[in-house]
């Protein structure tokens, strides 16, 4: 989709085409800089800032040039301006690539004037207004014209022709709600105020309260859901800013989309200079099959994450009728970055001790050969007191570092908990080192969030004590007790707005620097998991990365055995919540990490139904991340181990969502495999309702082909059906559940894997699959002990059948489907004579 850019100097904005027919398209973008010449009272509650960019003074193009970059080869324009009164320099830098189909550009800011300059906000893109009510136009006839909107803010169309517009909103951190809203819906935030705010939500980008106006952290997609298209506006990193969105899409004539970077009031020093990041937009293809991929390939390349850092494990085995047999992709393990293992926080939270450890390490090492659990992570609660890491709770007389050998002589890998940047009110750190806390303008320390039942605090970064003190804790945790996986949680408290040692730091930028502190004091082979994290800063410098909200063992939000009050809270612990961006923020893992959804609670005795748990199972093993346990594993019935087992090892793979845009919480997930029995799809769909449901739903808004008949194997519940007529019929779907179901085309003239209970993907246990017309061999793989029935269509009915040389019995389920109960250990060879 190639891309016209125009720069019009008469009119001080620029425009963006595409040579599509019937594209999105931006006219007349506005652009404008807020900035201050002298610093605002600390008394102060309304700033006054001087404005510019909003005409180009005296303008100078000149370009194309060819630039290279980690995006290939840039066509590149740059225009340069007469200086502001008080010598601030502004440069723009307009650039297409090549080879991908988005525009780049940003914005270089000099001071050579005399005196400081505050940096208060760097509007890259204003497309439409945000008007009075009385400002709207009266209703009329649509009119197709450029730039007809009041204030000349130019044109922001996510399809040429008016339709149903909606948003698709990414949060800041970690926990924070992300999801696609409607034009009559309002935008989901908290109502805990100064309890939880400054934890979810950026300083810098605002909450609105009116239906059909919205904001989003570093991107968002405006799009049409009637005509399948839209507009993704944002920036490749947050190395030098936080970047926010606000629109407004209450009414289809008139939307309206800004974009900026936050510049905190940071203080621009005569001689210094500053330069946004990248700020990109890319037309959209909703219904694509990675619909914002040049995007999200853009922001990892420009991060430095490599294409095969986070690649898949090979899901692919030797084609049909080849040898000899490859290995199970569930054989191989877990490819990079992906873990899966047991954590301490959901069971035993701050009540941990050193036997407990002891004990679940004794019981993953019980049940490895049905449940491979790979680490063991300390939580929370070893620790005197958060800020306090380098002594111990009572608990742990011995510290940790003997658990870490205990833990590597069972062959597992250890990990702990550490949170860094925020500090506990109460800890030996808080009191010591008064000077560290960040302070706000009153001189009071920062408020971090109500955490452990009290106000947090949180260091100052900028403060080079402060910052060698999170290299210590770092260096300590990898070296002296020889971690090497660190879970790094409440990572925000580092970018919380407040008046920092150095005011010249804007908020990303100090986040940024206490991440590469910490990276390069855990060296490159430690695996870093951050949690509580805004995104951006993050990108390159962690290995894996919470999503969502943690889980929690209800459905709903809770506090204190309370729940009504909190029912509605969107980045509340809960396993709605974290399910919530597990799907909404499918698209980020194995691009700019690997994903975590967070931990699968099994336990009976919770607040969780049968279903509900089957559901959080499900969205963790189709979101291909990190898969761990957080009960005691020793309590736990068979039947519940049996659900871990169905999961293990992760599929790793990255799932589609087709519903992405379409509903605020997506109720679908795609996994498309392939191995030697040929190409699959794996399909998890959710009831989100509070009643039970049955589903009616058309096989191509699955994205497949409707006119193809398919084998449909459930996994979970439920019976071996086909489909055909392009509709797919779910019966009496409990309310909060899900069904798995795997849809193989039928090739009736061959034989042909249907399904298994053997793993929830229905397949990826094959390692190799030999047929001949008297012969069918297929060799089975996966860790430990299996056991279970495998499902295949035969042409004939079966003469004898054995595995592993021993001859098992097999039942004919409808028509040509046959039924053989297998049982073996790592491998095993199924052969069936025809």
């Amino acid at each position: 989709m190639p891309l016209q850019l125009t720069l019009n100097p008469k009119t001080s904005t620029w425009s963006l085409y595409s040579s599509k027919e019937n594209a999105p398209y931006l006219d007349g973008v506005k652009m404008r800089l807020h900035y201050q010449a002298k610093p605002a009272a600390w008394y102060a509650v309304r700033k006054k800032s001087r404005q510019a960019l909003e005409t180009w003074k005296d303008p100078r193009i000149t370009g194309p040039e060819e630039a290279s970059s980690p995006h290939g080869e840039l066509q590149q324009f740059t225009l340069t301006m007469a200086p502001e009164r008080c010598g601030l320099h502004i440069t723009l830098t307009f650039a297409l690539p090549g080879e991908h189909p988005l525009l780049l550009w940003k914005i270089n800011l000099e001071n050579k004037g005399d005196n400081p300059i505050w940096i208060d906000r760097i509007d890259m893109l204003r497309a439409g207004f945000f008007p009075q009510k009385s400002l709207l136009p009266e209703p009329g006839p649509i009119t197709m014209q450029k730039n007809i909107l009041p204030g000349g803010q130019g044109v922001i169309r996510p399809h040429p022709a008016p339709g149903e517009l909606a948003f698709y909103s990414n949060g800041w951190q970690s926990w924070s709600h992300t999801g696609s809203y409607g034009a009559d819906d309002y935008y989901r935030q908290t109502q805990l105020g100064f309890f939880a705010t400054s934890m979810w939500y950026n300083a810098g980008t605002p909450r609105p309260k009116k239906p059909g106006y919205f904001a989003s952290d570093m991107f968002g997609v405006m799009g049409d859901r009637q005509h399948r298209s839209g507009i993704l506006a944002g920036f490749l990193s947050q190395k030098e800013h936080f970047g926010s969105l606000k629109v407004r899409i209450d009414d289809p004539l008139y939307p309206a989309l800004f974009l900026w970077a936050n510049g905190d009031q940071a203080r621009l020093d005569p001689g210094a200079s500053i330069t946004t990041d990248w700020a990109a937009v890319q037309f959209v293809d909703i219904d694509a099959p990675n619909p914002l991929s040049p995007y999200l390939e853009a922001v990892a390349r420009e991060n430095g994450i490599r294409p095969s850092q986070f690649a898949p494990p090979n899901s692919q085995s030797l084609p049909p009728n080849s040898h000899p047999a490859p290995v199970s992709p569930l054989l191989v393990g877990e490819g990079p970055g992906v873990r899966s293992g047991w954590c301490s926080w959901y069971h035993y939270y701050q009540d941990i001790t050193a036997k407990d450890i002891r004990s679940n390490l004794q019981a993953a090492q019980e049940i490895k050969d049905s449940v491979p659990l790979g680490t063991i992570q300390i939580d929370d609660g070893y620790q005197e007191e958060v800020g306090d890491w380098f002594t111990f709770d009572p608990a742990f007389p011995q510290g940790v570092k003997p658990l870490v050998n205990e833990i590597k002589q069972a062959g597992l890998t250890p990990g702990v908990w550490l949170a860094p940047f925020i500090v506990h009110p109460k800890s030996k750190l808080a009191r010591k080192h008064r000077k560290w806390l960040l302070r706000n303008r009153w001189r009071l320390p920062v408020n971090a969030g109500f955490i452990w039942n009290t106000f947090t605090r949180a260091l100052d970064l900028t403060l080079a004590p402060a910052l060698e003190h999170v290299q210590n804790v770092i260096r300590t945790a990898v070296e002296e007790w020889g971690f090497p996986y660190l879970k790094l949680d409440f990572l925000y408290a580092a970018a919380l707005s407040g008046q920092y040692h150095d005011p010249t730091k804007t908020r990303a930028q100090v986040l940024r620097s206490g991440l590469e502190v910490i990276r390069e004091a855990a060296g490159d082979d430690v695996m870093l998991l951050g949690c509580g994290a805004p995104l951006g800063p993050a990108i390159g410098l962690v290995d894996a990365m919470r999503i969502g909200a943690d889980v929690h063992p209800g459905w709903y939000p809770s506090f204190g055995g309370y729940e009504l009050l909190f029912r509605a809270e969107p980045n509340m612990p809960s396993v709605r919540n974290a399910l919530q961006n597990t799907l909404t923020r499918a698209m980020l893992h194995r691009r700019w990490w690997i994903n975590d959804p967070d931990c699968l609670l099994l336990r009976p005795g919770t607040d969780l139904t049968l279903p509900e748990v089957r559901s959080l199972a499900t969205a963790i093993a189709f979101s291909g991340g990190l898969t761990l346990l957080s009960d005691d594993l020793a309590a736990l019935p068979p039947e519940r181990l049996q659900i871990a087992q169905a999961i293990l090892p992760p599929i790793g793979q990255r799932p589609r969502v087709p519903d992405w845009f379409d509903a605020a919480t997506p109720s679908i997930m795609r996994l498309d495999l392939e191995n030697a029995t040929g190409k699959w799809h794996l399909l998890a769909i959710f009831n989100w309702g509070k009643r039970e449901k049955s589903l009616d739903l058309e096989v191509e808004h699955l994205g497949l082909d409707g006119k193809q008949t398919f084998y449909v194997s459930p996994f979970w519940t439920g019976e071996t059906t086909l489909v055909t007529g392009g509709r797919l019929t779910l019966d009496a779907v409990p309310p909060h559940g899900v069904r798995v179901l795997a849809l193989r085309p039928i090739t009736p003239d061959s034989p042909q894997y249907v399904g298994s209970d053997l793993h929830i993907a229905q397949g990826l246990e094959v390692a190799n699959w030999f047929a001949t017309p008297t012969t069918l061999r297929i060799l089975l793989a996966r860790p430990g002990h299996a056991q279970g029935q495998i499902l295949l269509h035969l042409p004939e009915p079966p003469r004898r059948a054995s595995i592993s040389q021993k001859e098992i019995p097999w039942q004919k389920a409808e028509g040509t489907l046959y039924s053989f109960a297998v049982q073996f250990y790592q491998r095993g060879e199924l052969r069936v004579r025809l």
